[in-house]
């Protein structure tokens, strides 16, 4: 039987509309098991209950207080805002020099940019730790504003140059004429108009800084100065089955809801950043 087109679209649609709540329901529904798991206490933890059967606070106490969780969210909060500022400072004028100012082996340069981003962690973590050591960092948050910013760097300067590069150069040929400095045109006409991409390698930075682990646990060894990831590992048990899970699942819970909150309120931002990047790169 062949279908009409109105069929056709009906059908296209609902596919699309059930592709949708599946794809939704598969992302949401872990972290929707892990709020009501950070409910419960004792036995519980371990009843596959898919609707809250009460609300046991003393989950998030425990983790905020207890465990040193509300300490180690003021240090990531430090090491993830300095590590996107120096960041951005840094890469808007790298990509500037890099899509602007014409240099023999530029193309090269951003070449090495690229293939240094592609380095996993591991790869570097004796020389990192070295550095680190020698430049009298070791059990400091600057060892992680330092590490974190080295990697995330070749990937914001890559993504701003590409960027910079769709900027017209009309603009920067007006600036010149009426005068302006260089770091003024950066700041003046660059800036402004390069905001969604700024926002947009700004908050992956920082959501790379927030969720770091290795570097983090390798650095830090004072319970004082570690970060959100490396004190929710931290948190003991004599066994797998006698660990704080619904402290652990309270931990959990607050640290992701920085990100949720940061992505909702710059969503329009990171949205027309990325399809400006998809359309003009």
């Amino acid at each position: 039987m062949k279908l009409s087109r109105r069929q056709r679209q009906w059908s296209l649609k609902l596919l699309i509309l059930f592709s949708s709540v599946i794809a939704c329901a598969v992302c949401i529904f872990p972290f929707y098991y892990a709020i009501l798991t950070s409910f419960r206490r004792g036995q519980d933890l371990f009843q596959p209950h898919y609707l809250p059967d009460g609300f046991f606070w003393n989950n998030y106490v425990i983790a905020l207080v207890q465990n040193g969780v509300a300490r180690s969210l003021v240090n990531s909060l430090v090491v993830a805002t300095l590590t996107v500022t120096l960041c951005l400072l840094v890469s808007i004028t790298a990509s500037f020099a890099l899509a602007r100012i014409p240099f023999r082996g530029r193309k090269f340069m951003l070449f090495t940019i690229l293939c240094v981003s592609m380095f996993p962690q591991v790869a570097v973590l004796s020389g990192m730790f070295e550095l680190v050591r020698f430049l009298g960092l070791y059990d400091s948050l600057g060892s992680l504003v330092l590490s974190y910013t080295t990697f995330s760097l070749p990937f914001t300067v890559w993504v701003l140059t590409t960027f910079m590069r769709s900027v017209p150069v009309e603009l920067e040929e007006a600036a010149i004429v009426d005068g302006a400095s260089t770091w003024t045109i950066i700041r003046r006409v660059f800036m402004p108009i390069m905001a969604p991409a700024l926002v947009t390698t700004g908050l992956l930075a920082f959501i790379g800084a927030w969720n770091e682990f290795m570097f983090a646990l390798t650095f830090i060894i004072s319970g004082d100065k570690r970060t959100v990831p490396v004190a929710i590992g931290m948190f003991q048990g004599a066994s797998p089955y006698e660990l704080p899970w619904g402290s652990i699942m309270a931990a959990s819970v607050i640290v992701t809801l920085p990100i949720i909150l940061l992505v909702l309120i710059f969503q329009k931002r990171i949205v027309s950043g990325l399809t400006s990047g998809a359309i003009k790169g």
